[in-house]
């Protein structure tokens, strides 16, 4: 279906384009800053109300910016000031707005506007509700800041800040030693992987002699292939840990400590999909080696399938919607590594909206349970929570991938990207994945809002939440239905500026029965996960879960434990070592012996200061008969050295 648009609308004669830009990059940190000063004061629903408007304001100003670039204006490069200038380096305060900045920032701010507003009615009990506003607007501002750079350095800066905006976040209830725990393994995590990033942005400035996008991109044609791939891995390494790319991937799922709007945003529009945007970004590289891009849509397609199969058996609703997340990242990469950057980007987009959509209902349901995430003590919250039940029944249908939800259109064109390319395994492993994801997805569906209410065997009293927060919800729901429809517009958009991915002729004659297949996967999904638990709730756990297979994909195939064998405890070891024989031994009495030395000196010497007069004379004696000698062997320094010469001699 093919909607067109039949307007021609010129920003620049209302305002100018650079000020849309200034406006769409800063408003987010100014309310962060006012959250901030406010952060240790009690609750202000104002400060939420104000922090939510100039996120809306960056919102519209992308919008702005977005109707600029659709209907034909210029690309907006706007330089504020030199920043490095050493040598031959140079790089500026410089941001872009292109068709993919633009497209990152327009999702980046919807969907930071409807979870700000959706985390007034959330956190409005919390101590730490300014504080809150102040993190989550700083992520933002942080997001924004990596989408709009022109450069590599600037986005390595919005990079390292989206991280330390996801510690604080996750980590936000930090009396929990759970939450500080998680916050800390996603902050180590990704400190491991943006070395190799940052390896790859020096490689970058070695051989290219610059970093800005433009003039990297011009010349890269003329440097080595081998030198292409070395970039194009390390650059890699740094989207697998943003994006929780398998062996990098544990601490996604332990993020879920973190307040859920966080985690609607973490997995949605910031942070997860950095990954995803720097494949994209940096298309110009990848697209030279193409081994390094097989390597990458191989690594999607396993990590797709893996991060199903553990959404298959978990009962905690945040970790089950978080491998959900793990596993559409490995779609995109798929999409990515085959040269389909349009595509992955596309399914980035949807993704954005179904996904946050289901968060945020998890978070509906999570306070109605009195933070109860077991979805075995749920069922039958349809009945109190009817308008939450309808707009994740809506996000599941779209992440399930059924025609018409945006969903299919994103998730099918990467499987017709597989099997074009001849690719049949990754091919066959995103159907299998497909089908799985719409087992799951219904799964949590018929648990938590079908059946018995098992909630009252455990003494719950569920309820709706705000009216409010339903309607900001909407949006979502909206998009997570209508999105894909405007596959064409998006298609014409983008590739402007990133390579058309042309399908063999091929192909065309068969998508018909690619989508069939692929549709009837999902559906029989669905009807596994609604029969199982429609004629005995939980019927797939209980059957299995004493299976060797259940218990392995239940302890995450045990990986979690392997790391914290292999790396966590040997460094406990290492490290307690160290601290008894080198620290506490060595350095530690080093440290005290000198301090030790000098006070002994200071309380053997004390009685000098004792104001006695006959000590201070017999040490005025001692001092002079110290002097006359010195004087006296000074003057005689010269017959004695020749005096102990002869003697020597």
């Amino acid at each position: 279906m093919n909607f067109d648009i039949n307007l021609n609308i010129n920003i620049s004669n209302f305002i100018d384009t650079s000020t849309l830009l200034y406006i769409a990059l800063f408003s987010p940190i100014v309310g962060s800053l006012i959250a901030g000063i406010y952060g240790a004061s009690p609750k202000r629903i104002g400060i939420g109300i104000i922090v939510s408007s100039l996120i809306f304001l960056s919102f519209l100003a992308s919008a702005g910016l977005f109707l600029h670039l659709y209907f034909g204006g210029s690309i907006v490069n706007v330089r504020m000031m030199d920043w490095i200038s050493a040598g031959d380096l140079s790089v500026p305060f410089g941001f872009v707005a292109d068709q993919v900045s633009v497209t990152m920032m327009l999702v980046v701010t919807l969907v930071s506007t409807i979870v700000h507003i959706y985390s007034i009615g959330y956190m409005e009990k919390d101590k730490g509700f300014n504080r809150f506003f102040s993190y989550l607007s700083a992520f933002v501002f942080s997001m924004m800041f990596l989408v709009m750079s022109d450069n590599f350095l600037g986005l390595f800066i919005g990079w390292e800040g989206v991280g330390l905006c996801s510690w604080l976040l996750i980590g936000f209830w930090y009396e929990r030693e759970s939450a500080t725990w998680a916050a800390n393994e996603a902050f180590i995590m990704n400190r491991i992987a943006d070395l190799g990033m940052l390896i790859g942005i020096f490689l970058i400035y070695w051989h290219f002699g610059t970093l800005q996008y433009d003039e990297v991109f011009a010349k890269v044609n003329s440097i080595p292939v081998d030198i292409i791939s070395m970039i194009a891995i390390f650059l890699f390494i740094g989207a697998m840990g943003k994006s929780a790319q398998f062996p990098l991937h544990t601490w996604l799922a332990d993020a879920m400590e973190g307040p859920t709007p966080v985690s609607a945003l973490i997995h949605a529009a910031t942070m997860v999909t950095a990954g995803v945007y720097l494949v994209i970004r940096a298309n110009e590289i990848f697209a030279l080696v193409p081994e390094v891009g097989y390597f990458i849509a191989s690594l999607g397609a396993f990590v797709a399938l893996f991060a199903a199969t553990m959404a298959l058996v978990n009962r905690d609703i945040k970790r089950v919607i978080a491998y959900s997340t793990l596993s559409q990242l490995g779609y995109m990469f798929v999409a990515g590594g085959l040269g389909a950057y349009w595509i992955a980007l596309f399914h980035l987009v949807t993704h954005a909206f179904f996904k946050a959509l289901l968060f945020l209902g998890a978070g509906n349901v999570m306070h109605a349970m009195e933070d109860e995430l077991n979805i075995m003590k749920m069922g039958g919250l349809r009945k109190v929570m009817l308008g939450t039940a309808l707009l994740m029944l809506i996000a599941s249908v779209a992440l399930s991938g059924i025609y018409p939800f945006a969903g299919f259109f994103s998730k099918d064109k990467i499987l017709e990207v597989a099997f074009d390319t001849h690719n049949y395994i990754l091919w066959g492993t995103l159907w299998l994945t497909a089908g799985l994801t719409a087992f799951y997805s219904f799964r949590i569906v018929m648990l938590v809002f079908f059946g018995s209410a098992r909630y009252k065997d455990f003494g719950i009293h569920p309820h709706e939440a705000h009216g409010f927060m339903l309607w900001a919800m909407t949006p979502l729901a909206v998009l997570a239905i209508v999105a894909g429809l405007f596959e064409h517009q998006f298609i014409d958009f983008v590739t402007k500026i990133l390579p058309v991915y042309n399908f063999s002729e091929g192909i065309h004659e068969i998508i018909g029965q690619l989508v069939m297949v692929t549709t009837a996967i999902a559906v029989t999904g669905i009807t596994i996960a609604v029969l199982s638990n429609m004629f005995k709730e939980g019927l797939f756990t209980n059957t299995f879960k004493s299976n060797f297979i259940y218990k392995l994909l239940d302890n995450q195939y045990y990986i979690p434990k392997i790391y914290d064998e292999v790396f966590s405890k040997p460094y406990r070891e290492l490290s307690e070592l160290f601290w008894k024989s080198v620290d506490l031994k060595i350095v530690d009495a080093t440290v005290d012996g000198i301090a030790n030395c000098i006070l002994s000196t200071g309380e053997n010497t004390r009685g000098m200061q004792s104001g006695n007069l006959s000590i201070m004379l017999r040490l005025m004696v001692i001092g002079i008969t110290v002097l006359l000698i010195s004087a006296i062997l000074y003057s005689y320094a010269d017959s004695i050295l020749t005096l102990l010469q002869g003697v020597l001699n």
